[in-house]
């Protein structure tokens, strides 16, 4: 049974759905007015576990996530900046053209992490009439009010409010991410916006009919507003990284369970930071690391998966290109390790111990997500004395949740300037040697190997392989 660490209640349980077998798992999207860093895809990656966990133990798993196309301020008070409208400034775009364009650049990064997209993925401007009708509700039921054109939520209203710590809601910072301003139009210092018809962004792009006005959503009642579509009035599993807690998560509970009336979720399971030497990575501080930076760095997307699942998902993790190079070292030593394998007689499949590592794989990753242990149970698997046909199909079971690529067989793309230089340079170590100038013959070969390219000398003339 998978047992996991719920922020709600702050330790670790025994997960149980509320529907035998099946589960409904509702993870934040990103907000997409720049390119994802790998702070930020070190939550997806954790979320992609989890899935995929979830699935090795037998469950059915339905998964939303929500884009961010509108609004989203870096206050909930009318304050701070719009990074959808930052974005379209920066570029000299429109709102939807920067959603689009980086709503597919996400997705390629996760294409090349192996994060699974999710079976349903919902654009937040898709549910405008949603947030609407659930706002009407809170309105009807008085957890909501209007104040200088806009609607806010009222957070005395609720038994309970900060449900991630245990601080009391006076206590805690006015409802913001970045930029502390509160909002003079709220009640009280921790209400929230869920509709905007009075904004300072004249010029937002964005804007729908409501009854009250002319405007657009606030941020939280988005993924609320998407989540009940979608997944329906209970959910089992709802994700996102540790600095969604508060506001966030804490105002989707809010609004949500005043809406319906009943407890909306019972797990909430949160990243910690990835960070760097100088503090917590963020787009606007030090060198953005996204990973298209990595790879224009010669380093290999899956190498910083293999980073990420060397830690807990719960611990901050410090981010180097020293720590990430011992990585792809680890990354391709174990590809070098299982491709080996296939070039060995493959024997008898052993079913007893195919099982027994099978269970150490599953009672790792059912123990808090512990993929360092998981990863344990691996190299202990290609270790062990038993058929090379035992070890690939444990190594193929295992990479459905590691997501490792371990069994892929990498096929370099050489351009045509590249393969021109090869030629020449084999044409060159040729004339080199039958000149007797061995010395530089062998200084050729080492050239091309630093290359990735590999010489074998044949009857039929020198053949290369290309390797990464």
């Amino acid at each position: 049974m998978l047992k996991i660490y719920n922020s709600a209640t702050r330790k670790i349980e025994e997960f149980v759905p509320r529907v035998e077998g099946e589960v409904k798992m509702y993870t934040c999207g990103p907000t997409v007015y720049h390119f994802a860093h790998i702070g930020n895809l070190r939550t997806y990656i954790m979320e992609d576990v989890l899935e995929k966990t979830l699935e090795l133990l037998g469950y059915k798993v339905t998964r939303a996530m929500n884009i961010t196309d509108v609004g989203h301020l870096t206050s909930d008070g009318d304050t701070g900046e719009d990074k959808m409208l930052l974005g379209a400034k920066r570029e000299h775009k429109s709102v939807l053209e920067i959603a689009e364009f980086y709503t597919q650049e996400f997705k390629k990064d996760c294409e090349k992490l192996n994060i699974a997209w999710p079976k349903i993925v919902v654009k937040a401007t898709s549910c405008i009439q949603e947030y609407i009708e659930i706002i009407k509700v809170l309105l009807e039921k008085g957890y909501a009010y209007g104040a200088g054109g806009n609607i806010y939520f009222d957070v005395t209203k609720l038994k309970e409010y900060n449900v991630f710590t245990n601080h009391q809601a006076e206590n805690l910072k006015v409802g913001v991410r970045e930029t502390v301003e509160e909002d003079k139009e709220k009640r009280n210092p921790n209400d929230f916006v869920l509709w905007f018809t009075k904004s300072k962004f004249d010029s937002q792009e964005l804007k729908w009919d409501s009854p009250w006005g002319v405007g657009y959503p606030g941020w939280h009642i988005e993924c609320s507003g998407i989540s009940l579509k979608y997944l329906g009035e209970y959910l089992d599993i709802h994700c996102g990284g540790v600095d969604n807690k508060f506001p966030h998560h804490t105002n989707e509970i809010a609004q949500s369970e005043a809406y319906l009336g009943h407890k909306w979720c019972n797990y909430w399971v949160h990243g910690e930071h990835l960070n760097v030497s100088s503090g917590k990575m963020s787009k606007s501080s030090g060198e953005f690391l996204t990973v298209a930076l990595l790879e224009s760095k010669g380093y290999q997307s899956l190498s910083y998966r293999l980073f990420c699942l060397q830690s807990h998902y719960r611990n901050q993790l410090v981010f180097s290109y020293e720590g990430l190079d011992m990585a792809q070292s680890a990354y391709q030593k174990l590809k070098n390790r299982v491709k080996a394998l296939n070039s060995q007689e493959k024997g008898e499949f052993d079913e007893q111990k195919y099982n027994i590592f099978l269970e150490k794989f599953k009672s790792a990753l059912s123990n808090d997500l512990n993929t360092s242990l998981a990863l344990t149970t691996l190299y202990d698997a290609l270790k062990e004395d038993m058929s090379a046909k035992t070890k690939l199909e444990l190594v193929k079971k295992f990479d459905e949740v590691l997501g490792l690529d371990l069994l892929k067989e990498e096929k370099a793309e050489v351009d045509e300037e590249f393969l021109k230089y090869i030629n020449q340079m084999i044409n060159k170590r040729l004339e080199a040697k039958r000149e007797k100038r061995y010395a530089e013959a062998d200084e050729i070969r080492a050239e091309l190997q630093g290359k990735g390219v590999y010489l074998k000398d044949t009857p039929n003339g020198t053949e290369f392989e290309i390797k990464k």
